[in-house]
């Protein structure tokens, strides 16, 4: 039973005939009323259009399970309205139902009976989204085009990207591989004024030296064998939009040092041409390499990186990316249920965790390719572990097996960490096996529990190490 105070009594509050529900419903303003122990009582109806649940079904939740706002850990207003008994407001962010992040401004008041007892809190909630507009703030959500995320690291991300969109300065983008590189250097385009003009792409890596000059400046009929007619470059069709550089760290010494000349006075000389032709084009480069360290060692030119990198943004790898896994496994299998025409609602608490818990050394790329796979293969409407790819599961119980090696019968005494020592895996796996078998007996269910097994990988690991009979 919640210890609540009924909405009847807050009710009684208010040295009012009307009724305070049908009040409420009038205001344009978001408000909610609570108990002493911060559980909803009341909606209002603008803040159930505004965080998409109905007042029935919150009815009793914790307000930081329904508002979802950011300063819910740190700044509640509703525990500093309780410490000095009068209103406090703060700004922040809520997570609506349709994982949308809102600006809002919460202003938290306690609410006494006649004793001058405090019995709840109401508490407002306004958008003020038209009020960022208005005064060219940035509309903080938990996307930026294609890219998502709510983690510190990019809504910084977010703030910077309609600033530097506004500029044609160059920039370099760095990351690991299958952070988001490419899709950034679009979302920076299409939030630029060159957005009508082309976004071009072209892969420093993908094409031999010969090539990748012509593609990229063009080059006239006759000017080598095989250019049988005149070509237009990349530089050239990017006029009046952007090039954009993927894999810049792998760009030929040769054709550094004439990117660097077109960089100076954007002047493209194709192959085989004495002429040539004012290209208005913003470069974006991008590299998983770490370009600093390819100039000490004579692989890339200092005066280019110091020509690409006037400004930089980092993609952050996803295991830095502290909360937004669980928002893009929602985002990819909302976009892979509906291309492939399942009913696919969610995961189960299981695979859930797994993917959680996962390294990702692919990132978002690989996160994608993972939620694809099991949108293809599964038949219910909640992905399981037998949906996913099997080399995550195989990680896991290699995990495992090392916290077993950590933890078991292996553990403890100097003579036997010596003697593993110089041993590889499949050894120390074998003789973990052994040790704990005879430990219990031979009585394989138990050794399985020990290890911390099923019983199918028990059996599984004896056979592949020949000790099933």
């Amino acid at each position: 039973m919640l210890n609540l105070v009924s909405l009847g009594q807050i009710e009684g509050l208010f040295e009012s005939p009307l009724k305070l529900p049908s009040v409420m419903d009038e205001l344009s303003l978001g408000v909610v009323i609570m108990g002493l122990d911060r559980r909803i009582l009341f909606l209002n109806s603008a803040l159930e259009v505004l965080t998409g649940f109905a007042r029935d079904e919150v009815w009793g939740v914790p307000c930081q399970d329904v508002l979802r706002i950011n300063v819910c850990q740190q700044g509640c207003p509703i525990i500093q309205a309780e410490k000095t008994n009068s209103p406090v407001s703060v700004e922040g962010n809520i997570i609506n139902r349709g994982r949308q992040k809102i600006p809002v401004r919460l202003t938290a008041v306690p609410l006494s009976d006649v004793k001058g007892q405090m019995v709840g809190f109401l508490e407002t909630v306004e958008d003020i989204r038209a009020f960022q507009q208005m005064n060219g703030s940035l509309l903080r959500t938990d996307s930026f085009g294609q890219l998502i995320g709510r983690s510190a690291k990019m809504e910084k991300l977010f703030r910077l990207i309609p600033v530097v969109a506004q500029t044609d300065s160059s920039i370099l983008i760095t990351g690991e591989t299958g952070t988001g590189k490419d899709v950034l250097a679009e979302v920076i385009h299409n939030a630029s004024d060159r957005a009508k003009g082309s976004f071009i792409k072209i892969n420093c890596g993908a094409l031999p030296e010969t090539l990748l000059e012509s593609e990229l400046f063009g080059h006239k009929k006759g000017a080598f064998t095989g250019a049988v007619n005149d070509k237009m470059g990349r530089l050239k069709l990017a006029h009046n939009g952007t090039l954009y550089l993927t894999e810049i760290g792998d760009l030929p010494f040769t054709l550094q040092v004439k990117l660097l000349t077109f960089l100076d006075d954007k002047v493209v000389y194709p192959l085989g041409s004495t002429s040539g032709f004012q290209a208005d084009v913003r470069v974006i480069a991008a590299t998983h390499r770490n370009l600093e360290q390819m100039v000490e060692e004579g692989l890339f030119r200092q005066d280019l990186l110091f020509r690409l990198n006037v400004v930089r943004l980092h993609l952050p790898p996803l295991r830095e990316r502290v909360g937004d896994i669980d928002l893009l496994l929602d985002y990819f299998l909302k976009i892979f249920s509906g291309r492939f025409g399942k009913k696919i609602r969610s995961f189960s608490p299981q695979a859930k965790r797994l993917l959680q818990d996962y390294g990702y050394r692919g990132n978002v790329r690989e996160l994608k390719n993972i939620v694809e796979y099991a949108s293809n293969i599964c038949q219910t409407e909640s992905i399981g572990i037998e949906h996913l790819p099997a080399y995550l599961t195989e990680e896991t119980i290699l995990d495992q097996d090392h916290e077993a090696l950590e933890s078991g019968p292996l553990k403890g005494s100097p003579e036997s960490q010596r003697e593993i020592s110089g041993m590889d895996w499949a050894a120390i796996e074998r003789r973990l096996i052994v040790d704990t078998l005879v430990k219990v007996n031979g009585k394989r269910s138990k050794a399985a529990e020990v290890l911390g097994w099923g019983r199918s990988t028990l059996w599984r690991k004896m056979k592949q190490y020949g000790l099933e009979s």
